[in-house]
């Protein structure tokens, strides 16, 4: 069997294209399918729309979550339900082309664990959020032991042995694309281009994708920390020179001026330092802190699959 994983976020507008394409595409596979919604608290009515497919279908099944915890999350509680040996994690907002999908698991026969889509071509973004995301998949493979795809989403299909490994890792920020690169095995890509939504406005707003970025940092690389340490130990011999130039000044030289200008500028980089070093540090202690309470990563309001006790 295969289960293709669709978050659902405010998509009524395109998900009856996008729903098309992908029966489409599906009357061509040979595998028994399952499709899987997950509603991550739609405020129009794509709960609505997605309860119609799955009375029409048996094949159709939808979690509705008990509110917005956001994309990576809703993707993992599509995984925790897939009863598929291939799962298919893709976007519905008509940006993960379906067609792409038999040329994945084609390439998957060939005997990869992980076959995901590289883009070629993104069409309707804007070159800021091409060069931030280029920046960051470079900076993240630059600081990481692992080497995640660049110019990759989630739009990917793995099998049952990732699956098991995904569900292993139970750490509440989720990055689900350096998770998978974490767990290695056999991984390869196919290319596509991009397609722009079918409607409406994307989720992932440049704050979203700052958090994004945050927590596929502090999860995959411990740099950050031992950047404010080093940088603590250069201010300290700075200011330890500062000292000794002070006291050569005052009694070789004979030349003491007291000044605003060096003791502020002194002040300042040194409390400028102190505070990234502190937020740096709290950053890692705010996702501690998360594991630590060991809160359910969601909650379900309502789903027709048979959940287990």
């Amino acid at each position: 069997m295969i289960s293709i994983i669709l978050p659902i976020y405010n998509e009524q507008d395109g998900l009856a294209s996008f729903m098309r394409s992908l029966e489409s595409e599906l009357t061509k596979l040979k595998e028994d399918v399952e499709v899987i919604f997950i509603n991550d608290g739609s405020t129009d009515d794509s709960l609505v729309l997605v309860k119609n497919y799955c009375d029409s279908n048996n094949r159709y099944k939808y979690l509705d979550l008990s509110r917005n915890f956001g994309h990576q999350i809703a993707v993992t509680a599509g995984i925790d339900h897939a009863l598929g040996d291939k799962i298919v994690l893709m976007d519905a907002d008509g940006q993960d082309p379906p067609s792409v999908i038999p040329e994945m698991l084609a390439k998957m026969e060939e005997g990869y664990d992980v076959v995901y889509a590289k883009r070629i071509k993104r069409q309707e973004e804007s070159l800021l959020k091409k060069m931030t995301a280029s920046f960051f998949y470079k900076l993240l493979n630059k600081i990481t032991s692992i080497e995640i795809p660049v110019d990759t989403g989630d739009f990917r299909i793995m099998n049952r042995k990732i699956v098991e490994g995904l569900k292993k890792m139970p750490e509440k920020q989720r990055y689900l694309r350096g998770q998978i690169a974490w767990l290695g095995y056999k991984q390869t890509s196919v290319s596509y281009e991009r397609h722009g939504r079918n409607a409406g406005t994307t989720g992932y707003t440049y704050r979203k994708m700052i958090h994004l970025a945050l927590d596929a940092i502090t999860s995959f690389s411990n740099l950050p920390l031992r950047l404010a340490t080093i940088s603590g130990f250069v201010c300290a011999l700075i200011g330890f020179l500062l000292i000794l130039y002070t006291l050569y000044s005052r009694f070789i030289l004979q030349v003491y001026e007291p000044g605003w200008s060096s003791l502020m500028i002194t002040i300042v980089f040194l409390g400028g330092i102190q505070l990234m070093g502190i937020g740096i540090i709290g950053e890692y202690i705010s996702r501690i802190n998360d594991n630590v309470k060991n809160r359910p990563l969601y909650l379900i309001a309502e789903t027709n699959i048979t959940l287990n006790a």
